[in-house]
């Protein structure tokens, strides 16, 4: 994707708020007193082959952009506490999970390289324990720049982690200033460098567009200066501004954010240096280089989409450890308490730290397929897509999504013709709203202002 045309009269009508779909329903729709023995029954079922997402909650210093679960903290012993009471979760998962493989880890947080090199060992080590690993599993984590020293990158990749994703966020100094998080260009250089010595697989570098101060000039430089040192992948997030939810985005003023047109000439400057520099246009948020596992996937029309973005795993098979983490397993996602001493709480009393949950209906199930599918790959075949759901008719069964369409349609981007339902290269910008003319849950307005704006 290379041209991106840009209307004023397209960002009023569709830059609505609304879910970046990682799971449908989303996690809003997750009720509390979620019954325990349903987790247990939903592994006892669960695929032969597992992913692990395991949340780190702790961090050095608030970045006031963000909206991740953490805990600010200088105190290095509060991440012992916490690994005591992830060796409990993991030993009360191990006879639910059984002999499954995990083919996928991923570490995320908060700041998963807060743990010191003895502390990561000890979380590998809790790991092999407690689960069958698979030899060539992707073993990835999320890096803070800052906290990641030579000898802790290097002691990563002989734990076995090979892929590694950095925060970059933005390069320009006033940009790090008021989002409070100020690191050194020639640091990210140096251990993108180092990465690449040491043999990890795959280099991701994130950045975040709509940030405080940004504008094309200087964001054109960032852009470059990613490009300069090739990543394999480049995430490309929006910045979500929700003061009323996340305490720490209170200390960015709103007269800082850049306009609702600057912000969207941010992510057309990403778009098409990125595409001309050869990376593949995933879609939403990702880029990848074209020989990549994420592209290739893709390509073959294997991509899927899992609350940690798209990924080349299945979609519904995701195990998550430690507090605030969610799981996604055969129809059925539950969430662990977000609160330590909750989380803590629950597992001295030798109880599951679940909080709340929701198992999908079998109308979930299916609009749960078909965003899938329109969000990884902007195309469907209704008539396959109805033989596969045993539907009678595509469109009188989605006759509410049919009209929220047509709007879509006339604007072209999208196009309904053949049997096929095809996101047009003009509407890849637009596919969070696209593919919410098909979310039941959206109809309910109240639950509009949680979400971010799509764009």
């Amino acid at each position: 994707m290379t041209a991106v045309t840009w209307d004023q009269k397209l960002i009023d009508k569709y830059n609505i708020n609304g879910p970046r779909y990682t799971s449908y329903p989303t996690a809003l729709a997750l009720q509390p007193n979620f019954p325990h023995q349903k987790v247990r029954d939903t592994l006892a079922g669960a695929p032969r082959e597992l992913s692990l997402y395991i949340h780190l909650p702790f961090c050095h210093k608030l970045c006031y952009y963000c909206g991740c679960n953490k805990v600010i903290t200088r105190h290095q012993h509060k991440a012992d506490r916490y690994l005591d009471f992830l060796a409990k979760e993991m030993a009360m998962y191990q006879t639910m999970v059984g002999e499954r493989t995990v083919t996928q880890v991923h570490l995320g947080g908060g700041t998963p390289t807060f743990l010191t090199e003895t502390q990561l060992s000890r979380l590998q080590d809790l790991l092999n324990q407690h689960f069958d690993i698979s030899a060539d599993a992707e073993l990835s984590i999320e890096i803070d720049p800052r906290s990641c020293s030579d000898d802790k990158l290097r002691h990563l990749r002989t734990l076995g982690f090979n892929r590694v994703s950095y925060g970059v966020q933005d390069f320009d100094e006033k940009v790090q200033i008021a989002i409070n998080r100020v690191q050194d260009t020639d640091l990210i250089k140096h251990q993108v460098q180092l990465s690449r010595e040491l043999g990890f697989d795959s280099i991701n570098l994130d950045l975040i567009y709509g940030l405080p101060y940004q504008h094309p000039k200087s964001f054109t430089a960032s852009i470059d200066q990613v490009i300069e040192l090739a990543p394999d992948r480049v995430s490309l997030f929006s910045y979500a501004h929700l003061p009323q939810r996340f305490s720490g985005q209170r200390k960015i003023p709103d007269s800082s954010l850049p306009s609702a047109p600057i912000k969207l000439e941010l992510l057309q400057l990403g778009i098409t240096r990125f595409s001309a520099a050869g990376y593949q246009f995933i879609g939403m948020d990702h880029f990848a280089k074209t020989d990549d596992e994420l592209a290739i996937a893709q390509q073959q029309g294997r991509l899927q989409r899992n609350f940690q973005g798209y990924t080349t795993a299945g979609q519904d098979c995701t195990l998550g450890l430690g507090a605030s983490s969610i799981s996604q397993i055969d129809g059925v996602l539950w969430q662990n308490s977000k609160e330590l001493n909750d989380y803590y709480r629950a597992l001295e009393n030798d109880q599951l730290p679940v909080i709340k949950g929701f198992t999908l209906s079998e109308d979930d199930r299916l609009r749960a397929a078909l965003i899938a599918q329109l969000i990884c790959h902007f195309e469907l075949d209704t008539n396959a897509f109805a033989s596969q759901w045993n539907m009678e008719d595509f469109w009188s069964y989605f006759s509410k999504a049919q009209t929220k369409l047509q709007p879509f349609m006339e604007d072209e981007l999208v196009t309904v013709e053949a049997g096929m339902i095809r996101v047009t290269e003009r509407g890849r910008l637009w596919v969070r709203s696209i593919c919410a003319c098909f979310d039941a849950y959206l109809d309910s307005e109240a639950t509009a202002p949680r979400y971010s704006k799509v764009v």
